[in-house]
């Protein structure tokens, strides 16, 4: 299969996997690119690994789990998401024809509280290894977390690499289960700001599966037909993560979608959208210089109740990163490929202003098969 080629040709690249799944639970996204850790020379094809209604119900199970308290669980939340990610190289192999040098592991997200020196990414990156005869790079969160620092957003310096060549300041949104921001002022030089802004999808979708079996809002379709509820949305903003400068970082279970259950189902997933919207007007407040733009990336970019409200709340033009004809559902299994070759030269992947280290600091484990 064909890649498709960026402007720049350093001799060092290579054809890098990144594995992604995220607090949506979802699915795995895999995709490939090809690049030596500071510019993307090709992008390949990626290819989405959907979970089963069975394998979600499970994966659920662990969302909040701290480690450390029952061993027997995590050795089975391990188990179940590294033979996922199997299944998922197993399927982008078969499918693509493609094998590439290096994958990039981001693992399961069931717990984050760095704030306690703890973040769990569940997965066997070793045994992943082994399996798959590809040397993998994996748990890029916890050297950042024992530095000190919020072991997130990790996809900033990828998101940096991929606007080297567009008009800025520049926002990129990124709305999965939770939303993250980052800004990229006009010099090149300095490392970008970013930081999580507050819910993304998660609300909404644990919300639409509660009421309706689902396992999102199509489209925002049923949020665009209710109302938001602001006594509730008010409840909401009241939390103190809004008031902490960045950086900052959120579990996916942060917030409580408590004040939007009294709600009928229109009004309640458009009060929980209204909620990320809101958010994401807050964090405004923390970046140095408006953005002339905002380019969305995530499952929420889909949403039109929630890209009509950023439009009207941000005041600037909100478009998804197809715009500027990036893949905005490969993009973050894509970061964790070009993160994958980061862990390999040792190049810094945090900085003080993403995730508040206090220096520039490389992450990740890297194993041979």
């Amino acid at each position: 299969m064909e890649m498709t080629h960026g402007t720049d040709t350093p001799g060092a690249d290579i054809l890098a996997l990144g594995l992604m799944s995220g607090t949506s639970l979802d699915g795995i996204d895999a995709a490939v690119i090809r690049t030596d850790g500071e510019r993307v020379t090709g992008f390949g094809p990626s290819v989405t690994v959907p979970y089963s209604d069975r394998e979600r119900a499970r994966l659920r199970r662990w969302l909040g789990h701290c480690p450390g308290t029952s061993e027997p669980r995590e050795t089975a939340a391990n188990r179940l998401v590294t033979d996922l990610h199997i299944r998922a190289v197993t399927t982008f192999l078969e499918q693509t024809g493609l094998r590439p040098d290096l994958v990039g592991f981001h693992g399961q997200t069931f717990y984050h509280a760095p704030e306690r020196g703890i973040t769990w990414q569940a997965g066997d990156g070793a045994r992943l290894a082994r399996e798959t005869g590809l040397p993998v790079a994996w748990d890029f969160r916890t050297a950042d977390v024992r530095a000190g620092g919020e072991g997130a957003p990790l996809v900033p310096v990828y998101h940096r690499a991929l606007a080297r060549d567009l008009p800025k300041p520049l926002a990129i949104l990124n709305i999965g289960g939770v939303a993250n921001v980052t800004w990229i002022g006009r010099d090149p030089q300095p490392p970008p700001l970013a930081f999580d802004t507050g819910p993304g999808n998660a609300l909404m979708n644990d919300f639409m599966t509660a009421r309706r079996g689902l396992a999102h809002d199509e489209g925002g379709q049923l949020a665009r037909s209710g109302r938001v509820d602001s006594q509730a949305l008010a409840a909401m903003m009241d939390a103190p993560f809004f008031r902490r400068p960045p950086p900052k970082s959120l579990d996916r279970n942060a917030f409580s979608r408590a004040p939007a259950e009294p709600l009928s189902d229109a009004d309640g997933v458009a009060t929980l959208g209204a909620f990320t919207v809101e958010s994401v007007r807050r964090s405004l407040d923390w970046l140095p210089e408006r953005p002339l733009r905002w380019l969305v990336c995530g499952g929420g970019r889909h949403n039109r109740f929630l890209m009509e409200g950023l439009a009207t709340a941000l005041g600037a033009p909100v478009d998804p990163v197809e715009a500027v004809g990036w893949d905005g559902d490969a993009l973050e299994a894509q970061a964790f490929a070009f993160l994958a070759v980061r862990c390999r030269t040792g190049a810094p992947q945090t900085w003080p202003t993403t995730t508040g280290v206090p220096h520039p600091l490389a992450g990740g484990i890297l194993t041979l098969p």
